[in-house]
């Protein structure tokens, strides 16, 4: 399994991981989207990139079904290079304070260049907040793959 160090890392180089969580029927859903770890947790801001509508789903879900796993993985046509990380998380909805939203706030504007083009909130001011309680982890040549993607350049 990785350390947390590493786990760190993974989360502070991606740009995008996947939500699995249940839905009002205990549905499994899944959807991309955006995060920042700022501040012990994970953090994703309801932001002005377009949406179906303004009332999302994955809010109640999360407010009924707090329980989520994120995933975090890489694919290459080399097969030998493939990893994954699922965070097993605590989600919860904050809508416009908390101690540490200034921080979350700020971690998100460094990460991604586009919210000076691109509201980072619509509405009322929300964020979803994971807080991580355990995880899971895999790679096809162990640690030594890992670390030689971690040491490679963005992409």
């Amino acid at each position: 399994m990785f350390s947390k160090s590493t786990v760190e890392r993974i989360l502070d180089r991606f740009p995008v991981a996947r939500l699995g969580q249940l839905d009002d029927a205990g549905l499994a859903q899944a959807l991309p989207f955006v995060f920042v770890r700022a501040a012990g947790a994970l953090w994703s801001p309801i932001d002005g990139k377009p949406k179906k509508r303004a009332a999302l789903d994955r809010i109640g879900w999360i407010e009924n079904h707090p329980d989520v796993c994120i995933l975090v993985d890489h694919y290459e046509a080399d097969w030998t290079k493939l990893w994954w990380l699922k965070l097993f998380c605590d989600g919860r909805v904050i809508r416009g304070s908390h101690e540490h939203w200034s921080a979350a706030v700020g971690a998100l504007a460094a990460k991604y260049p586009q919210y000076p083009d691109v509201p980072m909130f619509i509405g009322e001011p929300t964020m979803l907040r994971f807080e991580i309680k355990r995880w899971k982890s895999w790679a096809a040549q162990g640690d030594e793959a890992l670390e030689a993607w971690l040491a490679s350049e963005p992409t």
